[in-house]
């Protein structure tokens, strides 16, 4: 008598070509059967992978992102339901799959399409005004911890992978690439998700801000300008969602 765990990672394993799972039975050829099974459930996980990074596999071709769905499907079994969550770990996994060492940049491509699934599905949350915000900050701003959307995600790469991606979406013009790091936004307005780029500081101050430092630890830190293009830009697009008061320094009216 097998457990429901014993079970589960027999048929897990089955999946991924290493033989039957116990206790299957069916009319027939069971091998050729579950081997139908089998190619059908690998079939729909690279399909799901295609459908969530477009323009990786635009950038290595159609042949090389089967070849490497393939790999990684049999190596990375859903762990959710979930169909659309499938593949957080593929950037990972490209950073190490040997055929692709050389398109060192390839890994950070495939984030900005990890978040920019993960922000079209992220929770609602309604955005503060300009005049909202200016009032809950007060006299004290620099106790003042915001709140950001939780849509927003910061990518940071030492390569030009925004430009990349921007390249390798339909219809995109053909720009000459400047060897350079590059940071974007990557948000949800509405049912849109955008990729904004924004230089490295202002990537900074937001992933800062959105890690909760306290506005005075942030300013101490950093340029005021870039504090202020960071500010107006998270009000601008509507991603600073509340504030609160730095519990160790009192706390706002």
């Amino acid at each position: 008598m097998h457990s429901h765990l014993e079970a589960e990672t027999a048929f897990h394993a089955a999946l991924r070509g290493q033989g039957l799972p116990p206790g299957v039975t069916a009319v027939g050829d069971l091998e050729r059967r579950f081997s139908v099974y089998r190619n059908t459930i690998a079939h729909s996980l690279s399909n799901a992978l295609a459908q969530r990074f477009p323009a990786v596999r635009r950038i290595v071709g159609a042949a090389f992102f089967d070849a490497a769905a393939g790999v990684f499907v049999r190596a990375h079994p859903p762990e959710s339901p979930l169909l659309h969550t499938y593949g957080a770990a593929f950037p990972q996994f490209l950073a190490q799959f040997p055929p692709a060492v050389s398109l060192s940049y390839l890994p950070d491509v495939a984030r900005i399409e990890v978040l920019r699934g993960q922000a079209y599905h992220a929770a609602d949350a309604a955005a503060m005004s300009p005049e909202a915000f200016g009032r809950a900050v007060g006299t004290r701003p620099d106790d003042t911890i915001l709140r950001l959307h939780p849509a927003l995600h910061i990518l940071m790469s030492a390569y030009p992978v925004v430009s990349i991606w921007q390249m390798n979406q339909p219809d995109a013009p053909s720009v000459d690439l400047v060897p350079r790091a590059e940071a974007a936004l990557i948000f949800r307005n509405g049912t849109a998700v955008n990729v904004l780029p924004v230089p490295d500081v202002i990537a900074r101050v937001v992933t800062a801000l959105g890690d909760g430092m306290p506005l005075g630890d942030v300013l101490a830190r950093n340029n005021p300008t870039a504090i202020t293009d960071a500010l107006s830009l998270l009000l601008r697009h509507g991603l600073i969602v509340g504030v609160n008061a730095d519990p160790k320094r009192g706390s706002h009216d």
